[in-house]
């Protein structure tokens, strides 16, 4: 399923996303390597298992661009401008390497561009579970979409 064009939307629609992702520690290592994270809990197993947590713990931006791009496919693929930004992102429960995560997403906001007349303003609460239901990260996207192209 592609994106969905800004007329679309209505408040309220929600997404449950079909792909679920189980988390390596290929991606954890990569990802913090890549970013230039060198935070011990992250890729130093040992520095881990002595901490409250027992073990490594996933790179929590990994988690939350896990969580938006796990969303891409059904809320903005081809129909983005911009995202504009992200807001009350929050993280309430660990990720661990091996759990399986979803996401889902719900339209809390919608607005006419002034700048732009073939465009609007989608505001997305994305949730972010794992194998056990527990919410794991969660935001609001605001995201500037394409309206219906006339025909």
């Amino acid at each position: 399923m592609s994106g969905r064009y800004f007329d679309v939307w209505a408040i309220g629609d929600r997404i449950d996303h079909p792909i679920r992702r189980t988390v390596t520690e290929t991606d954890n290592l990569l990802f913090s390597t890549m970013t230039h994270n060198p935070q011990p809990l992250h890729i130093d197993a040992e520095a881990a298992a002595r901490s409250e947590f027992g073990r490594i713990l996933v790179n929590g931006t990994f988690t939350f661009a896990l969580m938006v791009g796990l969303s891409v496919g059904e809320t903005t693929l081809g129909t983005l401008v911009a995202n504009l930004g992200y807001d009350k992102m929050v993280m309430p429960k660990p990720v661990f390497i091996g759990d399986t995560l979803r996401a889902t997403t719900e339209v809390t906001d919608l607005r006419e561009s002034r700048s732009r007349p073939d465009s609007g303003l989608v505001t997305f609460r994305h949730e972010l579970l794992n194998q056990q239901d527990v919410l794991v990260c969660q935001c609001l996207r605001t995201a500037m979409l394409h309206k219906t192209p006339a025909a």
